[in-house]
């Protein structure tokens, strides 16, 4: 996910709960710099504070649009009238939050624009007797719910994605962390640990030594 917000002490709590919801955030605080994150990453979400320094966010939004990218876009802002949300709703925003609001219904307009966007996909995924429901946010393992973290929950989520396909570290890191995380640090590795202790016996994960990770088939 991509926060742009210009106002620093608003960003910065912002930052916080959403990664203590286990949300991978990167920051941005002028349009040049999220335009830059957009065009070098790949977000799931993007968090517009519609009004900063450097222009009206919309014109993010219009840009992508225009070359078909269908990223959620929620817009945070503080201009509260009808004509307002129907242009951002005409240029392409998918959600609307007027300023003040309050950071738990933040979390949930997210996890709403999350959940439309796993329509076209395949809601619950199988590898085995293991079932991983995204939009409920739930792994089983025959029949047994499981209790997962969430980076544990987000990078069995990739790999049973994958469908058997190798994944590296690298791809695994940079899909499930945000870039204020050491890229060099062993987060990864350590989250595998923990995630096949919560799976169990037998085990899901299969190491491809020097190339990364994939399900068993």
């Amino acid at each position: 996910m991509l926060l742009l917000e210009d106002d620093a002490d608003l960003a910065a709590t912002l930052l916080t709960s959403l990664r203590r919801s286990g949300f991978a955030v990167d920051h941005a605080s002028t349009l040049a710099q999220a335009d830059e994150a957009v065009a070098i990453t790949t977000y799931d979400c993007l968090v517009l504070d519609r009004s900063v320094p450097d222009g009206d966010s919309l014109s993010l939004v219009r840009q992508l649009r225009a070359t078909a990218d269908d990223v959620a876009v929620l817009m945070l802002t503080a201009r509260d009238t009808v004509e307002d949300r129907v242009d951002g709703f005409h240029d392409g925003a998918d959600d609307y939050l007027v300023k003040p609001f309050a950071y738990a219904e933040l979390e949930v307009r997210i996890r709403a624009l999350g959940r439309r966007r796993t329509v076209d996909r395949t809601p619950v995924l199988h590898a085995g007797d293991v079932a991983l429901d995204s939009p409920r946010h739930e792994v089983t393992r025959a029949g047994v719910l499981l209790s997962l973290g969430p980076k544990e929950f987000a990078v069995l989520e990739m790999l049973m994605a994958a469908r058997g396909d190798v994944l590296s570290r690298t791809a695994l890191f940079e899909g499930c962390w945000d870039e204020r995380t050491d890229p060099t640090s062993n987060v990864v590795d350590a989250v595998l640990v923990q995630l096949r202790k919560r799976l169990g016996p037998p085990d899901l994960i299969e190491t491809v030594r020097g190339v990364g990770y994939r399900i068993r088939a």
